[in-house]
């Protein structure tokens, strides 16, 4: 029977800190594209649809969008939960080639679920 150590080996505190750096690097550079296009889909909204919008109360709007800004900027910390931990694997090389692809597909369904709560949620109850 074979005993198994399981200390950390002396670089793995140095490669964790380093794969974290590489992840935040990617992923927050992009969080400002991803801010930007979610305002772009608001904004749109609001000068599209104008006449209806025209009554909304500033104060309480800006507390509602300053909430779902919020939201929307946790949910994008989920990519981390995603990142990471691939980062540890054999996989590493071939998944920073290709992570793009997960900002791609969480982006687009950011602007889904936006466009959804705006519509559904939103849309129906301004006077």
């Amino acid at each position: 029977m074979a005993i198994v150590d399981a200390t950390p080996a002396k670089g793995s505190s140095h490669e964790s800190r380093d794969i974290f750096r590489n992840a935040a690097r990617f992923w927050e550079t992009r969080r400002l594209i991803y801010n930007a296009l979610l305002a772009t889909v608001v904004v749109l909204w609001l000068f599209i649809t104008w006449p209806h919008f025209r009554n909304v109360s500033m104060p309480n709007s800006l507390l509602l969008l300053a909430v779902l800004a919020l939201i929307a900027n946790v949910c994008y910390c989920a990519a981390y939960l995603v990142d990471i931990p691939i980062q540890h694997t054999a996989a590493q090389a071939t998944w920073k080639k290709y992570r793009w692809a997960l900002w791609l597909l969480g982006t687009l369904f950011a602007i889904l679920l936006a466009n959804y709560w705006i519509v559904d949620e939103i849309y129906p109850f301004v006077n």
